[in-house]
């Protein structure tokens, strides 16, 4: 059985700090480093378990 969990946006409110993006300098490369990994295809690059099942979580 597969399991996915989708990730968090990062965008998101949280109680301390006010969000992930507040930690980050705008010119931190990280920004690139996450723009890069976020155009990667997984699946073509043979990761399993990428697209999540219809299934549901149990």
């Amino acid at each position: 059985m597969k399991r996915f969990i989708e990730g968090q946006d990062r965008g998101q409110s949280t109680l301390f700090p006010g969000c992930l993006e507040d930690w980050i300098d705008e010119d931190n490369p990280v920004h690139v480093i996450d723009v890069f990994v976020d155009g990667l295809d997984l699946a073509d690059l043979g990761f399993v378990g990428v697209n999540p099942e219809a299934t549901g979580r149990p």
